[in-house]
């Protein structure tokens, strides 16, 4: 975030000096406004593109094995042009590499769900699914598991057959 600004700040600066330049080769011709706009103008467009180019670095640079299943887009009025083209602000990666099975229960696997946040800490969390039968439970203390691999007192959630995150989880070996 601290490099997102400086590079605001010199995008600015950047603008700033070159509208200077051109006013002081025309002599003064250009409208006085017309240095801090610019300034202002570039400052903008650089929020712009960082905020829509987030998502695209963030997913390149993550690590093997980790597929994006599912991208949470935004759209807030302090911010009118996401009204036009809305931006990924949040999404949630599938640790493929991570998927844990027992040989008695293939259908049902812990796999690491991590959670990438534009402004927070990105968060991993280990999530229990039942491919068969569509469901998900939240790995927590309480949950045991018997001796053929059963999963017992797990809270299970039915999830819709198409959720994204569950077919890369159920696709994950």
């Amino acid at each position: 975030m601290f490099f997102e600004l400086i590079g605001t700040i010199v995008a600015g600066a950047a603008a700033a000096l070159l509208v200077w330049a051109i006013n002081r080769t025309l002599k003064g011709r250009l409208p006085s406004w017309l240095v801090p706009a610019a300034a202002g103008a570039a400052m903008l467009m650089a929020t712009i593109s960082s905020e829509y180019g987030w998502f695209a670095r963030t997913s390149a640079n993550m690590p093997q094995g980790m597929v994006v299943a599912h991208a949470i887009e935004e759209k807030a009025f302090y911010r009118p042009w996401t009204y036009i083209k809305p931006f990924v602000a949040r999404f949630v990666a599938v640790d493929q590499v991570s998927v844990r099975t027992h040989p008695a229960q293939p259908d049902q696997r812990i796999v690491d769900l991590v959670f990438y946040g534009r402004w927070s800490r990105t968060a991993k969390v280990p999530m229990l699914f039942d491919c068969a039968n569509g469901k998900r439970a939240d790995v927590e203390d309480g949950i045991e598991f018997g001796a053929d691999g059963d999963v017992l007192n797990a809270q299970w959630r039915s999830v819709a057959e198409d959720d994204p995150v569950l077919k890369a989880a159920c696709e994950a070996s």
